[in-house]
C-alpha cells in the first residue's frame, strides 16, 4: 500500500454517538485487522458552552472503544459547543498532531473494508460526494446558486470560476462545489481546521448580503468545506470514485436508511459486527441499535422498499419509515 501513514479521526460524545463510534471502531477492527492508521477519539470537554458534560463518562463504553484500538484526545469547545453540535469536526482538528495526515469520518460510518487500501492523495483534500443539493436555497425574487456562492468565493479572495463544474447547467446546484461533510482529509489537521474555523465564523457572523437570509443551521460546516477545500488545492473527487461512501466505508446517517438502503451483504456485516461479544453488550444499551438489530425492526424497515427502485430524494425514504412509526435514532 502506497498511502502514507495516517490518523482516522471521528468524534466521541456521551448518548447516540457513543454507540455509533463503537460500531464504527468494531467495523474498522474487523475490516483491516492490520491496520497502521491510528483511530483517535476526539472528545469535547466540558465547558461555558454546554449545559451538560459531552465527553464519554461510561466506562464500559470507553474501555471498549480502548480495547479497539481507540486513542481518545480531549478537545475545548471555544466557538460552537451545544449551540453547534457539527462545530465539533471544526474544533477537534486543532487539537491533533500538527502536520500528520488525517481523515476524518462521521460516527455514523460502517467501515467494509481497510482505509489504508484508498490512494488519498494528501495534498489534494477532497469530502464526501454523496449529497443532495441542500444549500443553498434561493428565494425566488433573491440571489440565485451563482449570486450566492460568488459572493463567498469573493469574500475569501478565492477564485470562483475555477471551482465550477462546466459540465453542468448556470443554476444547477451540482455545478457549484459542495460535499457531504462526512468524510474528509488533508496532509495537516491544523492548518485546515484554522482555516474551517475562520471560515466558518466569518460565515456565520459576517455573512456576504447574498448569503445573510439563507438558512446557517445545520448547514454552516457544509457552506464552509468546499472553500476551505478550494482554497487548499483539491477539488472534486481526488481519490477514485466507489471506495469511500462505497466499498470500503458506508456514511450511513441513520439506521433505518442503511436498513432501508443497503445491499443484504451490508446488513448482514453490520449485524454480525454488531454482534460481536463484548460490543453487543455494549449496543444493545442504546434502544434504536437494539430494536433495529434485534428486535426486527430493522426487516419491517427493509420491507418497505424495493433496494432497486429507492424513492429519490432522500427525505421520501426517511418520510415513509416515518408513516411507519419506524425511524429510531
Amino acid at each position: 500500500m502506497g498511502t502514507p501513514p495516517f490518523n482516522i479521526v471521528v468524534i466521541g460524545q456521551t448518548a447516540r454517538i457513543q454507540f455509533e463510534a463503537v460500531l464504527l471502531a468494531a467495523s474498522l477492527r474487523a475490516a483491516a485487522p492490520g491496520l497502521r492508521a491510528r483511530l483517535i477519539v476526539a472528545e469535547p470537554q466540558p465547558g461555558p458552552l454546554w449545559e451538560y458534560d459531552p465527553s464519554i463518562r461510561d466506562e464500559a463504553t470507553r474501555a471498549l472503544l480502548e480495547g479497539l484500538g481507540a486513542t481518545f484526545l480531549p478537545f475545548e469547545s471555544r466557538h460552537f459547543g451545544q449551540d453547534y453540535a457539527y462545530g465539533n469536526k471544526i474544533e477537534a482538528l486543532l487539537a491533533l498532531p500538527e502536520g500528520e495526515p488525517f481523515v476524518f469520518f462521521d460516527t455514523d460510518t460502517l467501515f467494509l473494508d481497510n482505509p489504508e487500501s484508498v490512494p488519498f492523495d494528501f495534498d489534494r483534500p477532497c469530502a464526501s460526494m454523496r449529497r443532495e443539493g441542500t444549500w443553498p436555497q434561493p428565494e425566488l425574487y433573491g440571489p440565485g446558486h451563482t449570486e450566492i456562492w460568488a459572493s463567498l468565493y469573493d469574500r475569501f479572495g478565492l477564485d470562483f470560476d475555477s471551482s465550477l463544474d462546466p459540465a453542468m447547467p448556470e443554476g444547477h446546484w451540482e455545478r457549484y462545489l459542495y460535499f457531504n461533510a462526512g468524510w474528509f482529509f488533508y496532509r495537516c489537521p491544523r492548518v485546515f481546521g484554522q482555516r474551517f474555523l475562520d471560515y466558518a465564523l466569518e460565515i456565520r457572523d459576517n455573512p456576504p448580503p447574498a448569503v445573510a437570509l439563507q438558512p446557517m443551521r445545520p448547514w454552516l460546516d457544509q457552506i464552509a468545506l468546499p472553500l476551505v477545500i478550494h482554497s487548499l488545492g483539491g477539488g472534486r473527487q481526488t481519490i477514485p470514485p466507489g471506495l469511500l461512501d462505497g466499498s470500503v466505508s458506508l456514511h450511513y446517517r441513520a439506521l433505518p436508511l442503511l436498513y432501508a438502503t443497503a445491499p443484504e451483504a451490508t446488513v448482514e456485516r453490520l449485524e454480525a459486527v454488531a454482534r460481536t461479544p463484548g460490543v453487543w453488550e455494549v449496543l444493545r444499551r442504546h434502544g434504536p441499535f437494539r430494536r433495529m438489530i434485534a428486535e426486527g425492526e430493522g426487516a419491517r424497515v427493509r420491507a418497505l422498499f424495493d433496494r432497486d427502485d429507492l424513492p429519490r430524494p432522500e427525505e421520501a425514504i426517511r418520510a415513509r419509515i416515518r408513516d411507519a412509526g419506524l425511524w429510531l435514532r
